[in-house]
């Protein structure tokens, strides 16, 4: 059986319907809906039926602008799914959405303050010294100072040479563990779109503005999955417990095999760890904090800081339980926690990779 939670949020709406962006609204309700283009249709009808949307809209003519682009397509029984031309769109559309609301000293972003080698170049210059890359010369400047000096005659000397400042940056793999249990859908909160948002915006950035950066999804409830970056707009929440313990194997077995000096995981989860893998078999107790399940996650927690993969978590809620266990995690691993809701989590997730890759992890 298919669980679903589905709820329209009417800010975001209105938002989108100021400007009449049909495609980002389209966009916004096929990530909504898992996926299912036809639902995301009968959505839109419903929003013109109900007045949200001009009524003279001519939206069966959208429809087919969208197939004309090849967005969507057809399949063999006469539904629509997306193209991959529409997978890209979706990417672009969510990377638009978070990327937009995401300011500079905002929530979870901190600039490095100090320069050092890298391959950013920043506009200052410096003078130069002995081991400095040629290609970071400031040429124009460096004439200008043997101009000076010279009164005119260009004789270049070591002195008159300065170079662009470059700010370190090193290369990431990175895991997002998103969490898929029942809790992600109630509550009256969608919590699993945002957190695709997330995962599509992260494909986007990595892949036009990182792309020696190394990038993997997976899926937790009673059970861990890899999952192609291809599927992430597919992703719904289950009848599932939170088996975060083995998360966070997964997650660390496939950064041992990425050679990138960072290696991260962001573990974006609303729920308390409520299950664990054992001899093939899953533990399971939804009640409480059972402490056999919450010692066997934090001993992978440890695990991971012994091999230097830093954990951010994620956490969509505020229980005081739940905070407490995730701030015990925290500590064990040394690495970061934020306590986010939905409608802020791409803003934290982006600022906190940008920030995060340029330095390295130790």
């Amino acid at each position: 059986m298919r669980h679903r939670y589905f709820y329209l949020d009417p800010e975001l709406i209105r938002a989108i319907l100021a400007g009449l962006d049909l495609l980002r609204l389209f966009n916004q309700l096929v990530l909504a809906t898992g996926g299912d283009v036809d639902e995301a249709m009968e959505w839109m009808r419903y929003l013109q039926q109900q007045g949200y949307l001009p009524e003279d809209l001519d939206l069966e003519a959208f429809f087919a602008s969208l197939e004309e682009q090849q967005l969507i397509q057809r399949d063999g029984e006469g539904g629509l799914s997306l193209t991959a031309g529409g997978e890209r769109r979706l990417r672009r559309s969510a990377f638009e959405q978070v990327f937009s609301d995401l300011k500079r000293g905002g929530p979870g972003y901190h600039p490095v303050r100090s320069f050092g080698d890298g391959v950013e170049r920043q506009p200052e210059t410096r003078p130069y010294s002995f081991g400095d890359e040629v290609q970071h010369l400031d040429a124009a400047r460096s004439l200008h100072n043997a101009l000076k000096r010279t009164h005119g005659r260009l004789e270049l000397a070591e002195d008159d040479l300065e170079v662009f400042e470059t700010e370190q940056l090193t290369s990431c793999a990175t895991v997002v563990a998103i969490d898929v249990s029942h809790s992600m859908i109630l509550y009256g909160e969608d919590r699993i779109t945002p957190a695709k948002t997330v995962a599509l915006a992260l494909t986007e950035l990595i892949t036009t503005k990182y792309p020696k950066d190394h990038l993997e999804v997976i899926l937790f409830g009673d059970r861990a999955e890899q999952i192609a970056l291809a599927d992430i707009p597919y992703i719904q929440a289950g009848p599932f417990h939170t088996n975060t313990r083995e998360a966070l194997q997964l997650a660390r077995g496939l950064l041992a095999r990425q050679k990138q000096p960072n290696r991260q995981i962001f573990l974006i989860t609303d729920g308390k760890p409520s299950a664990i893998t054992e001899n093939g078999r899953i533990y399971k107790n939804p009640f409480g904090l059972d402490l056999k399940i919450v010692n066997r996650t934090l001993e992978e927690v440890d695990q991971c800081r012994r091999q230097r993969v830093v954990i951010t978590t994620f956490m969509l809620a505020t229980d005081p339980l739940l905070t407490e266990f995730v701030e015990k995690m925290t500590k064990i691993n040394r690495g970061r926690a934020y306590f986010a809701s939905p409608y802020n989590l791409g803003e934290f997730i982006l600022a906190d990779y940008i920030r995060n890759r340029r330095r390295r992890v130790h």
